[in-house]
């Protein structure tokens, strides 16, 4: 890729990845500036998993650029580079240390230095015990700082999950169906939860649920067949004749 620099933190131009001849992304173009909060629809196989791979560096695109941070070239960077760059990902279904305390957890995911010795040495100090206790207070699980993981619902190992992202320090985050298996009361919440994390952090959010998504009240992107079929407010996307064809259904 030529050198080239974007103000966007996260760009995507012209990304094409084919799977045994099928194109899973075609010709994708996204921008998605420092600071705001994107959601992500659109039907199964529309590509949004693909996309989510190119960005993190699961999956080398066979065309196009993707630029993080206005110059990194994610396509020539693995994985273990692209998260220490500042975008973390968390999958649909959760994946927490059962048989620790949420306390645990978030130590275990902290920011820092990763090293044999470092490890060998290491012991709870003052900015962590700070660090963990916001955190502790963005998702909402304060009251349960003590308990094993393996004994939170569905819904709250889903905000512990976000919670070790967030103990990374990522610039960006990457949230593949946040909601899904959660009750009404939990998803509302969630909402309220990306909200506040959107205050200091970029996200983009793939979602199914559109009432989770109106409720994100953000710019709105609909992925059809690896490109973007649609792109605007919630109502915009959603009276929009071809995404009502082939996903939101008449």
């Amino acid at each position: 890729m030529e050198s080239r620099t974007t103000t966007s933190l996260l760009y995507l131009d012209g990304v094409t990845v084919s799977f045994d001849g099928f194109r899973a992304l075609n010709n994708l173009s996204l921008a998605i500036e420092d600071g705001e909060m994107r959601a992500i629809i659109g039907p199964n196989g529309a590509g949004k998993t693909t996309m989510m791979d190119v960005i993190t560096g699961k999956t080398r695109p066979d065309l196009g650029d993707a630029v993080f941070a206005g110059s990194y070239d994610l396509t020539t960077l693995d994985e273990t580079e692209i998260a220490r760059l500042g975008i973390g990902r968390k999958f649909q279904k959760p994946t927490v240390f059962d048989m620790h305390s949420v306390e645990d957890n978030l130590l275990l995911a902290l920011a820092e230095d990763r090293s044999a010795r470092a490890a060998l040495v290491w012991q709870e100090n003052e900015h962590a015990s700070r660090r963990i206790d916001s955190i502790l207070d963005t998702i909402r699980l304060k009251p349960a700082r003590s308990r094993l993981a393996g004994s939170l619902s569905h819904g709250q190992k889903q905000w512990l999950e976000i919670g070790m992202l967030l103990a990374q320090e990522p610039k960006l985050l990457l949230v593949d169906e946040p909601v899904a298996g959660m009750t009404d009361v939990e998803t509302q919440q969630t909402a309220e939860l990306l909200k506040e994390i959107n205050k200091t952090k970029t996200v983009v959010v793939v979602e199914h649920d559109m009432h989770f998504v109106r409720e994100l009240g953000v710019k709105v992107t609909c992925l059809h067949e690896g490109s973007v079929l649609a792109e605007g407010t919630i109502d915009q996307v959603s009276q929009n004749d071809r995404v009502v064809e082939v996903y939101l259904g008449r």
